[in-house]
């Protein structure tokens, strides 16, 4: 770095003219989404909804199956272990689609989405017809209280008071409870009427935001923070939940489990990764979005009027059938791996937790690749399930979890860079607006340009990389009290 001088003017200092040295760059790469990753009744619907919309197939792949998941529930959960039952996983996972506010995040999630839509209209119908039923029913048994009252009357007069009161404990019992409407989805609730729904339908539910801003803001303010510890406890979904309210009393969820699902712009999750990786905000909620991708976009673009893929789409809905149609038991199904699939299961766990444990990764690193384990359970019982296999997880989808897990490790390193690198993408941006900013300039100057994911320390540590490499030359400036720092663009900055 070069040696600060003390001056009295702001004339641009004459220094050395060197070339710059190319800043490094702001993103790790990330593995592209290879079709093979995926059951052929899922792949083919995913690749051609990509091709139609251009889009990264990255966000149809996540947003199938993180929708899959939701399916699947609790009925059906993996135990890696052979002979120890004791740990067990759901399928239920959170997928992010970070990119650009143009990227297809939303429309990618419309389409996948499109079989659950379809099976809660079927739902909604025939809660309908069920109502219909019940009301008729109703009108009878109205019938039959009014007859239940006149006989107990009767047995009072002629002074047989148990058998009246047997009588009225029996009206009691005869109540029609009308059916709360069954559920897949839902886009927004407050916690308290969200527990309600999951008692309500004990499979679980699907929470799909367009925006995840919106949610991450609301999870990291104070006032909120009960409501993080429910949302933290239905990642697992192996546990009850129970919450006191004034007005609604206490209610307790008997199977707490959440899939989540959502668009965010990189500038918008930076702040919340930068939050867990010092410390602020350091519980798990981010590292649970175990299937976050930030893909590269898509740079070419082509005018595209072709027909739907109908037979894939056939396909990829009736997977959703055939997962609506699996039973829900009083426990959940619980699956094991085939032998092979065992085997490679426990040699990529053990050089997992070598990893893990080495100390030479990043905390916030550290902490996703330890929840990845129930991330690779939970997708090799979903392929499981939709390659037809019965009770076991078969190689084949055992193996592509485990590419899944690869494939997702490169975009959890993208996703932390936000945290690690903040200030390598704030030099970049502050490099890209260099005609904004007036000559000299202080780090003030650009902090309150407000542009995105400079807060003063990352806006500190760019300006200072920028010097580092040659792009900006810092000088104190005398002000007859504490001297501030100016920065002044080399003339050779774009040579």
């Amino acid at each position: 770095m070069n040696t600060a001088i003390l001056i009295d003017s702001v004339e641009a200092p004459k220094v050395k003219a060197e070339r710059p040295i190319p800043l490094p760059s702001p993103l790790p790469n990330v593995m592209p989404f290879k079709p093979g990753m995926l059951p052929r009744d899922v792949r083919d619907y995913v690749m051609d909804v990509a091709k139609r919309q251009q889009c990264p197939p990255d966000f149809c792949a996540v947003s199938a199956i993180v929708c899959l998941s939701a399916m699947v529930g609790r009925k059906a959960c993996l135990a890696p272990k052979q002979e120890d039952e004791q740990w067990t996983e759901f399928a239920n996972c959170w997928g992010a689609l970070i990119g650009g506010p143009s990227a297809m995040k939303s429309p990618s999630l419309r389409e996948m989405r499109f079989p659950m839509n379809e099976i809660e209209a079927q739902l909604r119908k025939d809660h309908g017809l069920t109502l219909n039923e019940l009301k008729h029913e109703a009108k009878l048994q109205k019938l039959e209280l009014a007859e239940i009252e006149k006989a107990a009357k009767k047995e009072l007069g002629n002074g047989d008071r148990d058998a009246a009161l047997a009588l009225l404990k029996a009206k009691e019992e005869m109540d029609v409870q009308e059916p709360p409407p069954p559920r897949l989805v839902v886009n927004d609730a407050t916690v308290e009427a969200l527990g309600e729904r999951l008692n309500e339908n004990p499979n679980g539910l699907l929470l799909i935001r367009d925006e995840l801003s919106g949610w991450l803001s609301k999870m990291g303010q104070e006032e909120f923070a009960s409501d993080r510890a429910f949302y933290l406890e239905s990642f697992n979904g192996k546990d009850d939940y129970t919450y006191d309210r004034i007005g609604r009393g206490t209610i307790r969820i008997e199977n707490c489990m959440l899939s989540i699902v959502g668009g965010i712009q990189p500038s918008k999750i930076a702040p919340v990764v930068r939050g867990a990786a010092n410390g602020a905000t350091d519980d798990g909620l981010i590292q649970r979005f175990q299937l976050a991708v930030w893909p590269d976009p898509v740079k070419e673009w082509s005018w595209q009027d072709v027909p739907v893929n109908s037979c894939a789409k056939e396909r990829y809905a009736d997977v959703f059938q055939r997962l609506h149609a699996l039973p829900m038991g009083d426990k959940p199904a619980i699956w094991h791996f085939c032998p092979a699939a065992q085997q490679l299961f426990v040699e990529w766990m053990e050089a997992l937790q070598i990893e893990a444990r080495s100390g030479r990764l990043p905390p916030i690193l550290e902490s996703h690749l330890l929840k990845m384990p129930k991330t690779v359970c939970g997708l090799a019982l979903v392929f499981a399930l939709v390659n037809g296999d019965s009770r076991h997880a078969g190689l084949d989808a055992t193996a592509m979890a485990l590419d899944w897990a690869e494939y997702l490790r490169t975009h959890a390193a993208r996703l932390y860079s936000a945290a690690i690198c903040a200030e390598v993408d704030a030099a970049h941006l502050i490099l890209s607006k260099r005609k904004d900013l007036d000559k000299p300039f202080t780090a003030r100057e650009v902090y309150r340009k407000g542009w995105r994911g400079m807060d003063k320390a990352v806006v500190a540590e760019a300006l200072e990389l920028l010097v580092d490499h040659r792009y900006l030359h810092s000088v104190d400036i005398a002000t007859g009290g504490r001297s501030k720092v100016q920065y002044f663009w080399r003339n050779h900055a774009d040579g």
